[in-house]
């Protein structure tokens, strides 16, 4: 692997901290044994009473992260730092297609739920009501956090830019026990660019996003957040869960220094240290009403409305 035209050599770092209260009780080093350590990282998930000394090979994303809490982590020492790319749309949709069938492995799983995710996805979501629009949908993984019916999701637009992905939720619709009375629609679109002609403005109660924005890079995140901002009504609520640069000195440097060989590697082109806060400050139509950090900041959820 290469970074620019600098060479790089594997070193062991130790991340020596608990750096918050979410239970990463995970210990994780790369190993050529059993796995491509180019994509994937070799995890012993250890219980009460120590290791398991059950190993498996998951995809990286999440286990960067967890590896910023609590354990080992072999990284490549990077000589030379270069800014994190994003995915084209067009990338994006071809590569997605391609993780479609595996990809609940990358965002879901244990790793996530030590890591506070699905706690996130279900307090933010279940705020969701009215007419909602969830963009990125992916494989489906926030479908179970809804309420619907009375009083919770009453019709669901799900859009995405990988068809795979979309078929992928349209299994996992298939599978729920949801009112056939309420509408629910597939949309295939760059949501970047193509919310508000598609869905006109002021459309929606609730839009909904997460773990998507760092796929696009921070020019097509902010685009992203203002065409979230022209759709959701006046009166509606943009809901969030974000990966976002961590508030800790060490973990944010630390993600600074990895974001493009994580973004590479195993990340699916997330850029991992976004600072979404911000974007959402200083985006027009947007406004921040509430912020709360999962896993010492790594993650947050965001609950904002049309300014």
């Amino acid at each position: 692997m290469t970074t620019s035209s600098s060479s790089v050599a594997f070193v062991a770092v130790i991340i020596v901290t608990m750096l918050c209260t979410q239970p990463a009780h995970a210990f994780i080093t790369y190993s050529p044994r059993a796995c491509d350590y180019r994509h994937e990282t070799c995890i012993c998930l250890y219980d009460d009473d120590g290791c398991s000394n059950n190993y498996s090979c998951h995809p990286t994303r999440r286990n960067f992260a967890a590896a910023c809490l609590s354990g080992i982590l072999t990284i490549p020492l990077i000589t030379s730092i270069k800014s994190a790319g994003a995915l084209t749309p067009d990338q994006a949709s071809q590569n997605y297609d391609t993780y479609a069938d595996t990809y609940d492995k990358l965002d879901g799983g244990s790793i996530a739920t030590s890591l506070g995710i699905d706690e996130a996805r279900t307090k933010l979501l279940g705020m969701a009501k009215g007419d909602v629009l969830e963009i990125g949908v992916g494989t489906g993984l926030n479908l179970a956090s809804y309420r619907f019916g009375e009083g919770g999701v009453t019709s669901l637009t799900l859009v995405d830019i990988s068809d795979g992905m979309l078929s992928q939720a349209e299994a996992r619709i298939q599978q729920m026990n949801i009112d056939k009375n309420i509408p629910i629609q597939f949309v295939k679109a760059d949501a970047t660019s193509e919310l508000i002609s598609i869905f006109g403005e002021n459309k929606f109660d609730s839009v909904v996003d997460t773990f998507s924005l760092c796929v696009m890079g921070n020019d097509g995140a902010k685009k992203c957040i203002e065409e979230m901002a022209g759709a959701v009504k006046p009166s509606g609520k943009i809901l969030l869960v974000e990966n976002t640069r961590s508030s800790n000195p060490i973990l944010g440097s630390y993600q600074d220094l990895t974001a493009s060989s994580a973004a590479d590697l195993g990340g699916k082109g997330c850029v991992y240290n976004q600072n979404v806060g911000e974007m959402i400050n200083r985006s027009k139509g947007m406004r921040l009403e509430k912020e709360e950090t999962f896993a010492a900041g790594l993650f947050r959820s965001f609950v904002c409305t049309k300014s």
